[in-house]
């Protein structure tokens, strides 16, 4: 069969051989022009600043120009820090949601350059925002360190830091896979399902990863302290919180109209995106929809990287039309389905712990009780929300759903 289609390269898409979706180099832990000083300053300070303190020095800041920024790592820590500033301006103190010119001309040049939404995503909080040990810098989550945070405290930095080992420990699925498709081309059934085998392997390494979250990430502090400057500015409304932000400039562009932008979720992972991808998963409906529009909000290479792999993709296909010719070829596709099922069922179960069950306690249903006109199946709705603004349970259970589901539609 002819295959128009060359196999992506990764390298082409800046993705480093070894780290997958990480950068190549350590991410930068300061700007090195004093001229950024002042964003770099009070970035440090974000958690020492209390209730509304922290919006008061953000309307205070210059409105600093992004032609000194020299290498990608330069543009990727600025894009870091005025994330972080963005997010402590619309929610560290009373909600804010004109975002003055100090934040929004810069941020959108940042933007346009790495191709990137104005708004904290995963490669703000998580991609672009740690340093490797320097003793030992394998990428082990014990080494691994946040440079930026909101709250200060180890259980915000080891809620980063699980996803980034998550990232490191997933990195080699990505040449193994586009071999494995490169061999299915050529009928190579055994690299095919050495690649498989390799994915399982991989796979049920980071659900041993996501495991280890609650060592040092109380669920009380990640839904009360983290979660709230996670919040983009979609589905807050029923927070009794705007939906939108404006922003305004300085230099002649216009006030834009309110836009509205997902918050920061694991769901911008490019890795988990590829693993269904190569796998053949196709998620549709609202979680499909979702999931695409997650891609936006990754950074421009890697959304073109997922685009290019889906084309050429037919791994299940290959497995599929061998399930009685080759058992063993379909037995390992299968074996990588169930432990991706497994990953997203440990996933289901970390969002009922940090998520579903915090809200239950907590301040925030005893507020949503006191705000007249909500029935109790609503205010349950609006307890579930993910930081990237769905309604998690049916969300998860049906991404669940569709990752096995090729087991059952044969």
């Amino acid at each position: 069969m002819h295959h128009p289609l060359p196999i992506p390269n990764p390298s082409d898409y800046g993705l480093s051989p070894e780290l997958g979706f990480l950068p190549n180099e350590a991410p930068l832990e300061r700007l090195p022009d004093d001229y950024y000083a002042p964003w770099e300053d009070l970035v440090s300070d974000i958690p020492l600043l209390h209730h509304g303190v922290l919006q008061d020095q953000i309307e205070r800041l210059p409105v600093l120009s992004t032609s000194r920024l020299r290498e990608i790592r330069e543009w990727r820590r600025a894009y870091v820090c005025l994330a972080f500033l963005l997010h402590g301006y619309m929610w560290g103190g009373e909600p804010r949601t004109n975002i003055p010119p100090c934040i929004s001309n810069p941020l959108f040049d940042v933007c346009e350059y790495l191709q990137l939404p104005p708004i904290a995503t995963f490669a703000a909080v998580c991609l672009w925002n740690y340093i490797p040990s320097r003793d030992e810098p394998t990428h082990q989550l014990d080494t691994l360190m946040s440079i930026t945070s909101f709250t200060g405290t180890f259980d915000e930095e080891w809620f980063y830091l699980v996803s980034i080992a998550i990232e490191a420990h997933g990195a080699p699925i990505i040449p193994v896979m586009l071999q494995a498709i490169h061999a299915a081309r050529s009928g190579d059934e055994h690299t095919v399902m050495e690649s498989l085998l390799f994915f399982r392997e991989k796979v049920a390494e980071i659900v041993t990863l996501l495991d280890r979250m609650d060592e040092r990430c109380d669920p009380a502090i990640f839904y009360h302290q983290l979660r709230p400057f996670l919040a983009g500015t979609k589905s807050m409304e029923q927070f009794g919180r705007p939906d939108g932000i404006t922003f305004t400039f300085n230099d002649g562009r216009q006030q834009t109209e309110p836009r509205s932008y997902r918050g920061g979720s694991n769901a911008q992972s490019s890795l988990i995106q590829f693993f269904d991808i190569v796998l053949g998963i196709e998620h549709t409906g609202g979680e499909g929809t979702f999931i695409h529009e997650m891609r936006e909000y990754m950074p421009g290479p890697h959304r073109r990287f997922l685009q290019d792999v889906a084309k050429v993709a037919d791994i299940r296909g290959f497995a599929q039309a061998r399930q009685h010719s080759h058992p063993d070829v379909y037995t390992a596709y299968a074996g990588c389905l169930e432990m991706l099922g497994a990953l997203r069922g440990r996933h289901l179960q970390i969002v009922a712990k940090y998520i579903i069950s915090p809200s239950r306690k907590g301040n925030f249903q005893r507020r949503m009780q006191q705000t007249a006109g909500h029935c109790r199946q609503e205010k349950e709705k609006i307890s579930f929300l993910g930081t990237g603004g769905t309604d998690l349970v049916p969300f998860l259970k049906q991404t669940l759903q569709r990752t096995i589901e090729p087991l059952t539609n044969i």
